[in-house]
């Protein structure tokens, strides 16, 4: 059987979830949407938070937020997801594309800095910061250009150690830990005004479809809270929300399986000439994906997978420049990456088998 690269990680405890909620004969917005709402808050520790159908809706509500005036621009990466510039578009704004760091195709602080000076362009008002295969970019760089940043971070859930946590021993040791210590407590992530975690089927997080919009600050919450009362033909349904809370509550286990096998198959990829993308040490990378910078062909390394019976895919194929949105010329480190950035299965539901097996094609690559 064909490994795939991409598989939900959805077993019984999800489908019972979803059947709990179909039988209870309220199936739109309700209770389990009130309930995600307070777990996720204990995972991410945010102020106030809508649960919203898509990650398209919330982009919409949280640049509505901002009150940007038609015409203005919106900074964007130009490996962005293709919904961005619909959203954005359909407000009156423009997109503002910027090109992408190589180690690690973010955006960064001199990328934005080249993408608002050049000239004939929209001025930007905002940034959308979308963390690309679960890597965080340089938020406190980001955030010290003075720009309202509306942060994605649909695939890098698990990013951040309170995202991760502990077994009831760890937590008590570590609790014991730090008062014998007197150690401060970790300091708190910078964050943009408003916070985007998508719950689509290749989020790393999947309710079958959906989104968190969140704000960390009181201030900033104050604002979200006017669309409380949302008609309900905008808030995420309760057969999304019920799977959405076994999915937060069985992520630190999955984020553990993710990371063994992510170690397997970066042992495979040193051997290689092919090259990674990079983590800066502030996070610790979630292994959204393993996913590789090609030396040579994606044709080749796609024939060469197909013969094994493993997918490979282009990483950056969904993304505005793989879409063909963007200009090559405006971000020719993203148009390069889009090209030879290639996608190996990893998720928590891939067997001994078909681990080693994927492992030994990463090894074997043209």
């Amino acid at each position: 059987m064909k490994i795939e690269v991409y598989s939900p990680t959805i077993r019984r405890k999800e489908m019972d979830a979803v059947l709990t909620a179909l039988v209870e004969d309220k199936i739109g917005p309700g209770e389990h949407a009130q309930h995600l709402v307070q777990i996720a808050k204990e995972r991410l520790q945010f102020d106030y938070s809508l649960a919203l159908r898509s990650p398209a809706i919330a982009l919409s509500f949280a640049l509505r937020t901002l009150n940007l005036e038609q015409g203005q621009g919106v900074i964007i990466s130009a490996l962005s997801p293709r919904y961005y510039k619909q959203v954005i578009e359909d407000l009156g704004l423009v997109p503002v594309y910027t090109d992408v760091m190589p180690s690690s195709a973010s955006m960064g602080p001199e990328t934005i800095e080249a993408a608002r000076s050049r000239s004939g362009g929209p001025v930007a008002r905002c940034i959308v910061l979308h963390h690309t295969l679960g890597y965080v970019p340089d938020m406190a760089g980001i955030l010290g250009l003075g720009l309202p940043v509306i942060e994605d971070r649909s695939q890098s859930y698990g990013a951040l150690s309170a995202e991760r946590p502990l077994g009831p021993a760890a937590a008590e040791a570590a609790a014991a830990e730090a008062a014998a210590t007197q150690a401060p407590p970790e300091p708190p992530y910078p964050s943009g005004a408003l916070t985007i975690l998508g719950l689509e089927e290749k989020d790393l997080l999947t309710a079958g479809g959906g989104a968190l919009l969140y704000a960390m600050s009181r201030r900033d919450a104050g604002v979200l809270r006017n669309y409380a009362e949302l008609p309900p033909e905008y808030g995420l349904p309760d057969m999304n929300a019920a799977m959405a809370v076994v999915q937060f509550r069985e992520a630190s286990r999955n984020l553990e399986k993710r990371r063994e096998i992510a170690k397997i198959y970066a042992q495979a990829s040193l051997r290689t000439r092919h090259k990674r993308f990079v983590q800066n040490d502030t996070f610790e990378y979630n292994n959204y994906a393993f996913s590789l910078v090609l030396e040579t062909g994606m044709k080749d390394v796609k024939a060469y997978a197909k013969r094994k019976d493993i997918a490979v895919e282009s990483a950056l194929e969904d993304t505005l420049m793989g879409a063909g949105h963007v200009p090559t010329e405006l971000c020719p480190e993203s148009y390069s990456l889009s090209l030879r950035t290639a996608l190996f299965p990893l998720y928590p539901r891939l067997s001994g088998p078909d681990i080693e097996k994927v492992s030994k094609l990463i090894l074997t690559l043209p």
